[in-house]
């Protein structure tokens, strides 16, 4: 029996909602035509678009409430300022962030992909390469997820050997016993009480703080 095909990424593209510009404003009228074929170019290859948010003071909690797989920012000349909002409200809960623009100035790429920007796309884009770029976005985007929970264990780790050590020594000192001895006992009062070995130990470097 074949395995059930994956559910398309959902995605909340971060834009004016509105593609009628007047008439008049040819700037505004380059831009709708862009930002229409960017939402084509994302329902040909499948994506679900599961909403078009504005840039303002609620875009925290919608993007909270929707909880996408991606966000699509199709921003204006005015990228930096839309960036702004898109990585702050996505600062507690990280999502792969591509952006679609027709600023040509990238002088502040660097900062951008700093900043949380997964992908960086000039305007000029045709809509059968958009999968592809968000293939990517969302591939580099796990990667580093994963370089982060794995930098972020290390350091766990490290900062728990750093306790236990401490705490050792406060045992070695105070009990007059080896370091063996020390290790012993942390290790089998954490397996009596059903605690992490780096529990015990932050227990008794905290009393001994208390103490003095």
């Amino acid at each position: 029996m074949p395995s059930p095909s994956p559910s398309p990424l959902r995605i909340v593209i971060v834009a004016p909602e509105s593609l009628s510009p007047e008439p008049h404003d040819v700037d505004a009228w380059w831009e709708a035509e862009r930002s229409r074929s960017l939402r084509i170019g994302l329902l040909e290859a499948g994506y679900n678009i599961v909403a078009v948010l504005p840039v303002d003071v609620f875009l925290p909690d919608r993007l909270a409430q929707i909880q996408p797989d991606m966000i699509v920012v199709d921003a204006e000349s005015q990228a930096r300022d839309t960036l702004e909002h898109v990585v702050m409200a996505t600062r507690d809960a990280r999502r792969p962030i591509v952006l679609f623009t027709d600023d040509e100035d990238t002088s502040h790429v660097r900062d951008a992909i700093a900043a949380g920007v997964t992908a960086y796309v000039v305007a000029g884009l045709a809509s059968e390469r958009v999968k592809p770029v968000l293939d990517i976005a969302m591939a580099r985007f796990e990667h580093e997820e994963r370089l982060r929970t794995e930098l972020a264990q290390a350091r766990n780790q490290l900062s728990e050997r750093k306790v236990i050590e401490r705490a050792k020594g406060i045992l070695m000192k105070r009990q007059a016993i080896g370091e063996e001895e020390a290790y012993a006992r942390l290790r089998k009062t954490a397996m009596d009480k059903g605690l992490k070995l780096a529990e015990v130990a932050q227990r008794i470097v905290d009393v001994s703080d208390l103490l003095g």
